[in-house]
């Protein structure tokens, strides 16, 4: 498996060799790696070319570290382009996950001032305030809470949001039009209301998602999402 005769590096043998068992499945998300001795042992390397292999397999990003116990397969992370409109449900069941939404909490409030400089709203004004837990396989992804204008959706209910995906409803029950979404993002730790929901620990990467979306001139929706840092990477097409 290791050629010490071959052109190519040994830690980088040993990397391929690696990163083939974890691509297989060999090697499953979460599973603990052997040890540095037992690589020196099986592959018949060093110590240093080794520490160089679980190095460059961290640089990656397929591996991580915990210290005082040693190196992990790292979770698949769910690659999103933001060039384009998309939905979670749509993008989970191209990739073969089984998404599923738990609706929080649901509740018709007074528009904040806040919220209304972002939705074009007033303090007469009231919307829907709906935190959803966005789930893939049952494994807890996005932690978000939404803000629907009422005078747009009369009528909405949590009930449905828990069977039919919200721009669903929007488009079949309310005939909406979706012309434009504006989205930004930035690096978050995650508190200890999305920790718990997302069932990781307090103060872990997350990514922060603002989304403000559009029918025409109106805005239909403004969400803020919390994302797994250690699920999603988000990508962006320059030209």
């Amino acid at each position: 498996m290791i050629e010490k005769d071959n052109r190519l590096p040994l830690y980088y043998q040993l990397m391929d060799e690696l990163l083939g068992k974890i691509e297989s499945g060999e090697l499953a998300e979460q599973e603990q790696l052997p040890s540095e001795r037992e690589l020196c042992e099986s592959y018949k390397v060093s110590r240093t070319t080794v520490r160089q292999t679980m190095q460059e397999l961290e640089k990656g990003g397929y591996i991580y570290k915990v210290h005082g116990k040693g190196s992990y397969v790292s979770p698949k992370t769910y690659k999103q382009s933001l060039v384009e409109f998309y939905s979670f449900t749509e993008e989970m069941k191209k990739i073969g996950k089984q998404p599923s939404t738990k609706v929080v909490s649901f509740e018709k409030v007074p528009c904040e001032s806040t919220i209304g400089k972002k939705m074009n709203l007033t303090a007469e004004d009231e919307v829907y305030k709906i935190t959803r837990l966005r789930l893939a396989d049952r494994d807890p992804m996005i932690y978000e809470t939404s803000f629907v204008p009422v005078g747009r959706f009369q009528h909405l209910t949590k009930e449905e949001l828990e069977i039919t995906p919200m721009y669903e409803v929007f488009r079949s029950k309310y005939d909406v039009n979706i012309t434009r979404a504006l989205e930004s993002f930035n690096a978050v730790s995650a508190q200890a209301v999305e920790a718990d929901m997302l069932t990781i620990e307090e103060y872990s990467p997350c990514l922060r998602l603002e989304r403000i979306t559009f029918e025409e001139n109106d805005v239909i929706e403004y969400t803020i999402s919390i994302a797994r840092g250690d699920k999603f990477t988000y990508t962006v097409e320059l030209k």
